[in-house]
């Protein structure tokens, strides 16, 4: 099973609806992991430590500090960018199909962007 951590500003809808349909789902809130103070850069480093892949709809930012990591050679656990303007439903339904068909090693250093 995939681990996650969802940024700051990523829907609450989105994850209440992926707990639902995934009871078990290993994921984490930055407000919960008491990173809610931390920017951008710092909390990609907490995510690459933990091994989690990283949840955002923030596609102006935070996929370039993600691939400044790769550059410098840091690791990146990954990130999975979901437009805010995508269906919530679309958003629960396609996180779900990759929580159930990909492992967690799949996505180190991947940047992917949702709609699939």
């Amino acid at each position: 099973m995939l681990s996650f951590l969802s940024d700051e500003n990523f829907n609450g809808d989105i994850v209440r609806g992926l707990f639902l349909r995934q009871p078990n789902l290993d994921l984490m809130r930055v407000q919960d992991a008491g990173l809610r103070e931390l920017d951008d850069p710092a909390i990609l480093a907490w995510s690459a430590i933990n091994k989690r892949i990283l949840l955002t709809h923030d596609r102006a930012t935070m996929p370039d500090f993600a691939y400044n990591r790769l550059v410098a050679g840091e690791a990146m656990a990954g990130m999975f960018v979901i437009n805010d303007r995508m269906p919530i439903r679309q958003a629960i339904d396609e996180l779900i199909l990759l929580i159930d068909c990909s492992k967690q090693e799949e996505w180190q250093g991947i940047v992917l962007y949702l709609p699939l």
